[in-house]
């Protein structure tokens, strides 16, 4: 239901843009969010946007990631710069608080060199 896409294989330093698509019913007028599970670890709120465009970043990301949305086409994006080894994995998006039944596949980011 919610399709995120984008990841891939980048060094240090490089850039990512994320994209998740989903329908109107799932994005219309809520707060969106961008999070990530590394290997071994919980899955974490990387970035939020709420319905009036308002902002959140995780302290780790802030600078060098931005969320963004499309209210036309449903869509949520996550830019990503300057990425570091420990941005390494994957990422999901989903309405902010989460919903369990919308978890999708995710989208793999790897940062190495």
């Amino acid at each position: 239901q919610l399709q995120a896409s984008g990841g891939g294989l980048v060094q240090p330093g490089g850039s990512l843009r994320l994209t998740c698509t989903t329908s109107r019913n799932i994005f219309d007028r809520r707060h969106m969010g961008w999070y990530r599970q590394a290997p071994g670890r919980e899955r974490e709120l990387v970035a939020r946007i709420n319905n009036n465009d308002d902002t959140v970043y995780d302290e780790s990301v802030k600078g060098r990631f931005t969320i963004s949305r499309d209210n036309y086409k449903y869509t949520v994006y996550l830019q990503m710069n300057s990425l570091k080894p420990e941005d390494t994995a994957v990422y999901y998006c989903n309405r902010w608080p989460p919903r369990g039944d919308y978890w999708g596949q995710g989208t793999l980011v790897t940062v190495s060199s």
